[in-house]
């Protein structure tokens, strides 16, 4: 009964490490999941740019581009640095110039609008609303180009939509003084949340005619981004493209973009795999010292059955099998453990995160099959390894030495 309950301890060990594991690496892929998922809904799955800065044939290099198998559609954009300012309170932004027209086949801004839309960039602005110190001042002229503001910005500014903020550029005119900053009033037309702080916090957008009058960078672009079919083969897609296009133009996909974050994501998935292994591992020492146990008792039994003719395989055999038995026994309720509370979490999301910490309020959960394989495979291996001494000593036992006292 002692060693029956040694097994069954065994199994459970060797459950609880399975189930562990399923659902931790499940977890890590949904965040992994949803992280790419946030950033290609405000980034573009590849981009084009120039070594020389600005382009000047965009609007060439984006049909060049989309001629390319794989291509969905492209679009220009203009990338800078401005301070912006909203008479209560200051900050440092991202200014995108994007064109209304294709932006949205690109970049999925559109679905993270939570008020205005991107038509509403290419729409003068209007008196209604005002708020802030530069309410008075554009009222004499209403006509200012549109701005959408990520939500934690819009909040930092004090600032809605319809409000005014004055955007201020250290690439600004040459004056007798020296080169001073140029400053230009936009009317906020919308917000959107991406879910990402950063985003929401830095990103804020323009139409790319107004961009290049801030700017006064006449007829150009920082680069073009495109969408791809297939986000796993943009490595591929970009390739080609370099070989397309000519210098002094580059091309990078989202995977070199955000290539320290995934491989960080991807190496703590690892490092998470091998821990929670440690739980099978003690499982297996419980294995070996219950099938150590079974040897000592049954010494005995395996003596008459080595007298009896058993060969040296069959009785190692013996407690190979039942070692691996406990060890698929062990898996099959593991999986089904790990599959129970990954379906609960997915479905009730009964575990709530801090907004103000995670960028999520619950855990999101993606189950890989291959993830799955390998943890089943892994802990039926170590359960197997376990048994290969207890088993060896078995099956090396002296009938005549076993039954000499008896």
């Amino acid at each position: 009964a002692f060693i029956s309950l040694i097994t069954l301890i065994s199994m459970a060990g060797v459950a609880l490490g399975v189930t562990a594991l399923i659902v931790v690496l499940a977890v890590m892929n949904g965040f992994q999941e949803d992280l790419r998922e946030r950033i290609l809904g405000v980034t573009s799955h590849v981009v084009v740019g120039s070594y020389q800065g600005a382009i000047a044939n965009y609007r060439e290099v984006s049909e060049q581009v989309q001629e390319e198998a794989g291509v969905e559609a492209a679009t220009p954009f203009i990338y800078t640095q401005v301070m912006i300012s909203s008479g209560q309170a200051s900050s440092g932004a991202i200014l995108r110039g994007i064109d209304p027209a294709t932006a949205g086949a690109v970049i999925r801004l559109d679905s993270n609008l939570t008020a205005g839309t991107l038509d509403d960039l290419n729409t003068a602005a209007g008196t209604a609303g005002t708020t802030g110190t530069a309410g008075a001042a554009d009222a004499e002229d209403p006509a200012r180009p549109g701005l959408i503001l990520g939500v934690e910005l819009a909040n930092r500014l004090g600032v809605a939509v319809n409000g005014w903020v004055t955007l201020i550029t250290p690439g600004g005119r040459i004056t007798p003084l020296g080169r001073m900053p140029k400053n230009q009033m936009f009317r906020i037309v919308g917000l959107f949340k991406s879910g990402m702080y950063e985003y929401d916090n830095t990103l804020a957008y323009t139409s790319l005619q107004a961009a290049q009058k801030f700017l006064g960078s006449s007829d150009t672009a920082t680069g073009v981004e495109l969408r791809v079919t297939d986000i796993y083969s943009a490595s591929s897609i970009s390739e080609r493209l370099r070989q397309r296009l000519t210098f002094p133009l580059w091309v990078r996909d989202w995977v070199q973009m955000n290539h320290n974050l995934f491989s960080a994501l991807k190496l703590e998935k690892v490092v998470m795999f091998i821990i929670l292994t440690l739980i099978v591992l003690v499982a297996a020492f419980n294995i070996v010292s219950s099938l150590i146990m079974l040897v000592m008792e049954k010494t005995r039994d395996i003596a008459i059955l080595k007298a009896m003719g058993a060969t040296t395989a069959s009785i190692r055999k013996i407690f190979v099998l039942e070692g691996l038995m406990i060890g698929i026994v062990g898996t099959a309720l593991g999986l089904l453990g790990g599959f129970g509370l990954c379906t609960l979490l997915k479905n009730y999301q009964f575990i709530e995160l801090p907004r103000d910490v995670y960028y999520i309020s619950t855990l999101p959960v993606h189950l890989q099959p291959l993830d799955v394989v390998v943890i089943a495979i892994s802990a039926v291996t170590i359960c197997l390894i376990a048994t290969v001494y207890p088993s060896f000593q078995a099956a090396r036992l002296n009938p005549v030495e076993a039954l000499r006292y008896e």
